[in-house]
């Protein structure tokens, strides 16, 4: 009785091919075992079993992405399972996503947090594969500006709300000046670079309001516009952060 292959060996025998573009095929989704697409090369196929190249089966490297997620409120942020990672699913993506890209396993190999959130918030949270991203919102993190809209109670003089302004210190971190603003009675807005994870809530404590509520609206230059909670969608070629 013949043993099962790997599925790159028999497609690579049966097309004629290189493992390394059978490889190709089948992380990039072109490939189905009985009818069904199998993207792990790996994956073992017995004799009597079909495998197919799919109609439109092109070879081609696959670039890294970046992806947005409307985090909802008790969610953690993180790489770990239960995390807002776990929504970037194709039932959540974004309706109307103009990507082009094609959903596949291969997108979350080293695919990385690099926008910490507090778990009891919601809003804008990234998740890349590539490298400039990763630079940009990690590494010069600090000359990014991020806004929140923070939902609070209490009372806040005029000379309060500008001693805000000018900023304060945190867990050794200089003091900042930032933008904040009253967006209706219960609401703050803050505009400042990439704030540490408890800051706003720090500030809130520190002029006497009590934090209820806390969503991050925007990264940068790009915003959560058109997510709704739990959606996600893919960061267009031209968008920059």
């Amino acid at each position: 009785m013949s043993e099962s292959v790997r599925l790159a060996k028999r497609l690579a025998t049966e097309q004629s091919c290189s493992r390394g573009d059978a490889e190709r095929y089948i992380e990039g989704g072109w490939v189905a075992v009985d009818g069904k697409t199998v993207e792990e090369p790996g994956f073992r196929v017995a004799p009597g079993q079909t495998v197919s190249l799919l109609p439109g089966a092109k070879l081609e490297d696959m670039r890294p992405v970046t992806v947005l997620v409307h985090k909802p409120e008790g969610m953690y942020a993180d790489n770990e399972p239960g995390s807002a990672r776990d929504l970037i699913v194709p039932k959540n993506l974004m309706p109307g996503d103009r990507s082009g890209q094609r959903y596949l396993k291969r997108m979350f190999n080293g695919l990385k947090l690099v926008t910490p959130l507090e778990r009891a918030a919601s809003g804008l949270v990234v998740y890349t594969q590539e490298y400039p991203v990763s630079r940009k919102l990690v590494e010069e993190g600090k000359l990014v500006e991020q806004e929140y809209v923070a939902q609070v109670t209490g009372q806040l003089s005029e000379g309060d709300l500008a001693r805000l302004q000018r900023g304060l210190a945190f867990e050794g971190r200089p003091a900042m000046p930032m933008k904040v603003s009253w967006q209706n009675e219960t609401h703050l807005r803050f505009a400042l670079k990439t704030p540490p994870l408890g800051f706003i809530e720090f500030v809130c404590d520190t002029a006497g309001l009590r934090l209820q509520a806390l969503r991050r609206l925007r990264i940068g230059r790009l915003p959560m516009a058109g997510l709704a909670v739990g959606q996600w969608r893919y960061r267009l070629d031209y968008e920059r952060f």
